[in-house]
């Protein structure tokens, strides 16, 4: 005879508070961020300073805030840097950044294919080509499975 299996005073873990209908993001998302200056970024773009450009929108996105208008001027300021490249100078541009600002392009970059601007398709393929030819295929899956957009 088999014994009564609804007792669940056995379990040391509440399984349920991890239901997906429940689940909520970090709660420590800061709403103060405002993403990258676009007086700098000009500012920088304008000494001819691409990768340093580069650097600074990358270091200063706005992962962490639910603020969509933040993320969209972000996004804006991102794309001009992009587009300032010259295709030959993008592999150095690409040096310089870690694997998080690598991750954290590409998601700018999936991010232009949803709302591309005139010439700029052309463009963000080259960068994914050439990015993925330094990540690999890693970056890809962490950009698609992670939960922060940009």
């Amino acid at each position: 005879m088999s014994k009564n299996t609804r007792n669940t005073a056995f379990r040391k873990v509440d399984v349920d508070q991890f239901s997906d209908e429940i689940y909520q993001e970090d709660q420590a998302a800061d709403e103060s961020a405002t993403g990258p200056s676009d007086a700098e970024v000009q500012s920088l773009l304008s000494k001819g300073k691409n990768a340093d450009a580069l650097q600074y929108v990358l270091t200063n996105a706005p992962i962490s805030t639910k603020n969509q208008g933040v993320k969209d001027k972000a996004l804006q300021s991102v794309l001009k840097v992009l587009m300032s490249f010259k295709a030959p100078e993008i592999e150095a541009g690409l040096k310089g950044l870690d694997q998080a600002r690598q991750d954290t392009l590409m998601k700018y970059i999936y991010r232009g294919f949803e709302s591309p601007s005139e010439g700029s398709s052309a463009q963000l393929l080259v960068w994914h080509e050439k990015l993925f030819a330094v990540t690999g295929l890693g970056s890809v899956v962490r950009v698609l499975t992670d939960r922060k957009r940009v």
